[in-house]
């Protein structure tokens, strides 16, 4: 069992991916940036999908600089320093997609 994030643009084409197994709360703090606990199934995501407009990337994006500071570069040790860069660059993709586009998709496995 994993969390799984795939977001995608208008297109349907998959912009950006994370995963995360499923007792690792990088993944919460990842539903908890997006406002997406809904989401959550405990063990694994829904299953389901959700549409985020460009001011709710905004702001999940604003949140993530205010735990991690404004550098794209995250620093950390081994796999937290993995984690962290799954959601620096799970964020900064869905952010620009939907800045471009109005909107993103993330669906949530």
């Amino acid at each position: 069992m994993s969390h799984e994030m795939l977001g995608r643009n208008k297109a349907g084409e998959e912009i950006a991916y994370a995963r995360f197994s499923m007792r690792n709360y990088n993944a919460f703090i990842l539903y908890d940036l997006l406002d997406a606990q809904v989401f959550n199934a405990g063990v694994s995501g829904s299953g389901n999908s959700s549409t985020f407009s460009n001011l709710q990337m905004e702001k999940a994006l604003n949140a993530w600089k205010r735990l991690y500071g404004n550098n794209d570069s995250v620093s950390a040790n081994g796999a937290e320093n993995w984690d962290r860069k799954q959601i620096n660059n799970f964020i900064l993709s869905c952010f620009k997609t939907a800045q471009k586009e109005g909107s993103v998709n993330v669906s949530f496995f």
